[in-house]
């Protein structure tokens, strides 16, 4: 097979990662047509961020997919019809460099699936990381997914070579692991993640002038991804998942993957491919977790522990709690602020500046770029208070998002 060929086959087959990439913009189907190298939703080119907040493209592939797993959801299992192909070492490390000369990309994701034995697959993986940064000099952004019943050593050697590493929980629970990917195991996903903290903490302490340094080790930290709608698990026990690994394991991100229909699918798997709006919704949910102090428990679900689909997680929250607005953008503290539909972090902490100058209106409010429309039912500004006949449901009604009209062309 030659090496165009497997680029076709082993980028596409990565695109199912999303622990390095931002939220897919089209449905991810694999019984469709595989899109062009390049697409940002296809195969081929993912784009990621930088510890300093740059995005930057990465040549997204797997070593192989290959693999002796039977992971029910992945496309790649032992016992899947799949097409299958297998770069050597050497050929990854010479199309991340003709790539990167060409201006393409600006670093490498290499996922692989796993073949001979975990620790074998380990080697590969890192054999290429070692021979970029060693023999080639390659200073662009390396992430790579390691492999957690691999060896100790050989995640230490990993941390060394790559800027991130990442280990992919899959699904929320163990007993929904053990029923779909029975030969993984998630106490050895979370102390494979417990090395990676720790190496990670300990190479980013301060030592005292003079020292010796603590050596290099994945200074961009790690991620993980679960797939959401493969199993029963509702959002609020994949939330509470996610909290417990920040907070644990000291993650960078959760990434979240709508569960995408598969070929020669197992009988335990839903026909139907998960919304990708709850996966968005999951996103957003996250983010309020990790930068606006809420809870998981805070969180509106409906009876089965569910995000509502109609109403982002923020506003939802908020018109369950009517009792905690308005709340008056020229006394609140920065919590309340932060609670508030239609306020960032961004634009709270600008608030806080000018107020200290002014008192606030309206119309500073929209000189911040805040969304009156979104706002102006939850707050108190200067010139404006908000109309007290507006209960839940009818706010509910009047937020809640117009259907989309298609243009006739």
């Amino acid at each position: 097979m030659d090496l165009l060929a497997k680029l076709e086959i082993l980028a596409d087959a990565a695109k199912y990662d999303a622990s390095c990439a931002s939220s897919g913009t089209e449905a991810r189907d694999s019984r469709g047509k595989a899109k062009g190298i390049g697409s940002t939703e296809g195969m081929g080119i993912c784009h990621a961020y930088a510890p300093d907040g740059r995005c930057i493209s990465l040549l997204k592939i797997l070593l192989t997919n290959f693999c002796l797993y039977e992971c029910a959801y992945c496309i790649n299992r032992s016992s899947s019809s799949v097409r299958r192909a297998r770069f050597t070492v050497d050929e990854v490390v010479q199309l991340t460099l003709g790539f990167y000369r060409r201006n393409c990309i600006e670093g490498l994701f290499l996922s692989s699936g796993i073949i001979r034995s975990p620790d074998y697959t380990m080697e590969q993986v890192i054999g290429v990381a070692r021979t970029l940064r060693v023999e080639h000099g390659f200073r662009g952004y390396i992430h790579l997914k390691t492999i957690p019943d691999a060896d100790p050593l050989l995640l230490e050697e990993a941390g060394r070579w790559a800027d991130r590493l990442s280990i992919n929980v899959e699904l929320p629970t163990e007993a929904a692991l053990k029923d779909y990917a029975p030969e993984k195991d998630m106490g050895g996903i979370r102390r494979s993640m417990g090395r990676m903290r720790q190496g990670i903490d300990a190479a980013s302490e301060r030592t005292r002038p003079g020292a010796a340094r603590p050596p290099r080790f994945a200074p961009a930290g790690q991620s993980t991804q679960v797939i959401v709608g493969a199993d029963p698990s509702p959002d609020r026990a994949i939330l509470r998942m996610s909290s417990n690994l920040y907070s644990s394991y000291g993650l960078r991100r959760v990434y979240y993957s709508a569960f995408s229909p598969i070929p020669d699918a197992s009988a335990a798997l839903p026909l139907q491919p998960a919304p990708l709006l709850r996966e968005h919704r999951l996103y957003q949910a996250d983010w309020l977790l990790r930068f606006y102090g809420f809870g998981v428990e805070e969180l509106a679900t409906d009876a089965a522990g569910n995000l509502d689909l109609v109403h982002d997680p923020k506003l939802a929250w908020a018109l369950a709690h009517r009792e905690m607005f308005p709340v008056d953008v020229n006394t609140a503290d920065r919590e309340a602020l932060l609670r508030v539909p239609g306020l960032g972090v961004k634009s709270v902490d600008r608030m806080l500046t000018v107020r200290r100058h002014q008192m606030l209106r309206m119309q500073d409010l929209a000189r911040l770029r805040v969304s009156l429309a979104k706002v102006s039912p939850f707050v108190v500004a200067l010139d404006h208070r908000p109309a007290q006949e507006l209960d839940s449901v009818r706010l509910s009604q009047r937020l809640a998002p117009k259907p989309r009209q298609l243009a006739l062309l």
